[in-house]
């Protein structure tokens, strides 16, 4: 049995995504609980500049993963580097972030190692005899399902981003730094990045993203975003899409939240003209606070919303636009 907890640190171009904070925080009162050190691995490309950005959040120590072939996220080469770290350390818990990368990373490294995996977590905790175990939704968010882990060395797990809460960064801390080149070659790598297609600019990932305006089929067509992307630059948010909008064509598959799409824990939900069928409700029913805009009264998302408002969205959002302008302006 292996000793220690580690944390994938994600990060892409520098930048650390704020589920990795998250994690560390959490996971620094079970490592405390269990008498075990709390490391951190960051893969990548000149990242020496990122080695203090951990400790703060409670890791120990912190591994810098540096090699040409980490510049770009594959799972082939991420894989055969972390999977040579865990080999080497044998921690006892390694955790990811649900993101895309950390889903497709840990399930790959998961079968090298020979370790148990849960994905897509919300909570994660020592049980009452003080084994490591957590919660995930099961049945498209339905059911919440305990889950423990047994007869295997190495537990994994990649948590949700936005259920856990960072704490404050203590700057006092500090953490001891390991820097590490892998040994990885042309033969690891199978698949090659040809070309990277950014988002648009200050665009916040739905994934970590405190504030979702969604739209569905109630927007009738992709010129009427305009509105909610208006209402998203007020109050700070990133708009989001049912699956039926993306399927018309009227917002690009990255913004799809749902069970197809992608799963989000906001702080607050604006579902616009989104009827809440359980498939769209499995991928945004842990958010904190869910407000539902629907002409429709039978509508779904009236028995999951914490507000509802009945009324036609083209009714609704524009004046909501104007009042809140004239809020954030007092």
């Amino acid at each position: 049995m292996g000793k220690g907890i580690l944390v994938f640190a994600e990060q892409e171009e520098g930048k650390v995504r704020k589920v990795t904070f998250e994690i560390l925080s959490e996971a620094k009162k079970i490592a405390d609980k269990k008498g075990e050190q709390l490391c951190a691995v960051c893969l990548g490309k000149d990242i020496a500049g990122l080695g203090d950005k951990f400790a703060p959040y409670g890791a120990d120590k912190v591994y810098l993963v540096d090699h040409e072939t980490l510049g770009q996220y594959t799972s082939d080469a991420y894989a055969k580097a972390l999977t040579d770290l865990i080999i080497k350390e044998q921690p006892s818990i390694v955790l990811f972030g649900a993101t895309i990368n950390g889903k497709d990373l840990s399930a790959k490294v998961a079968a090298r190692v020979s370790a148990g995996l849960a994905s897509d977590c919300t909570e994660m905790k020592l049980d009452d005899s003080g084994n490591f175990c957590v919660r995930r939704p099961i049945y498209a968010g339905k059911v919440l399902a305990d889950v423990g882990f047994q007869n295997t060395d190495i537990i994994m797990a990649s948590i949700r981003p936005n259920v856990l809460i960072a704490s404050e960064p203590d700057t006092s801390k500090t953490a001891e730094i390991e820097s590490i080149i892998p040994e990885i070659s042309a033969d690891n790598i199978k698949v090659k990045v040809l070309e990277v297609v950014k988002a648009s600019a200050g665009k916040v990932d739905l994934t970590e993203a405190e504030i979702i305006v969604s739209g569905g089929r109630g927007m009738k067509g992709p010129e009427n975003y305009k509105m909610l992307d208006e209402l998203a630059e007020v109050i700070g948010a990133t708009v989001g899409a049912s699956r039926a909008a993306v399927d018309a064509g009227w917002k690009d598959i990255s913004d799809q939240v749902g069970q197809t799409g992608k799963v989000v824990s906001p702080n607050l939900y604006i579902a616009c003209g989104i009827s809440g069928a359980i498939q769209h409700y499995a991928g945004m029913g842990t958010s904190k606070v869910i407000v539902a805009i629907n002409k429709d009264e039978e509508a779904p998302i009236f028995s999951k919303c914490d507000y509802g408002v009945v009324d036609d969205l083209f009714r609704i959002i524009p004046p909501l636009t104007e009042e809140l302008k004239k809020m954030m302006a007092d």
